[in-house]
């Protein structure tokens, strides 16, 4: 059995992971811009990217268990790349095998630490935001009890409880 179509879902997997990617820069833009419909707009189509990776993991799952199966191997848990490239005896497949697997761990790195960028940057605008709320925000005075003298008869004493409350 060939490990091709495996190949193939891989490639896919990278393609759709660069093009996350490349969503990932336009939304730092768009923070950056203050531009929060187009930025609404790239997360809807970034949803239905990250279903279709759903989908085509199933799928390169699936053809690994085929794989395994049709070499007599047994498959403890979801099969990793990793596993299939032990299992494969031809060096140019495995060769093959192992480049688009680093190519798409690349990709999903730099994906995660553009990730990171964005959240720190919507953190730094809320940050900011709440900063300006509170400036423009009238500040309350604190309710506590105050230290006022009992207006009885006879000797004053400061009492911890103001009973008229």
């Amino acid at each position: 059995m060939s490990i091709q179509p495996i190949l193939s879902i891989l490639e896919k997997l990278e393609k759709m992971h660069k093009s996350l990617l490349d969503y990932a820069h336009q939304k730092t833009e768009l923070v950056k811009h203050n531009d929060v419909d187009e930025l609404n707009n790239i997360l809807k189509i970034e949803q239905s990217h990250v279903a279709a990776i759903e989908q085509l993991e199933a799928q390169r799952q699936e053809k690994v268990k085929e794989y395994f199966r049709a070499k007599g191997l047994k498959v403890s848990g979801p099969p990793t790349v990793a596993e299939l490239m032990e299992a494969v005896e031809d060096e140019e497949e495995r060769r093959r095998l192992a480049d688009v697997r680093s190519r798409l761990m690349n990709v999903i790195e730099a994906l995660k630490r553009q990730n990171e960028l964005n959240q720190q940057l919507i953190l730094n605008s809320l940050q900011f935001v709440n900063v300006t709320l509170n400036m423009l925000r009238p500040q309350a005075e604190p309710i506590n009890y105050s230290g006022r003298m009992s207006q009885g008869g006879g000797a004053s004493r400061q009492s911890l409880f103001d009973s008229q409350v």
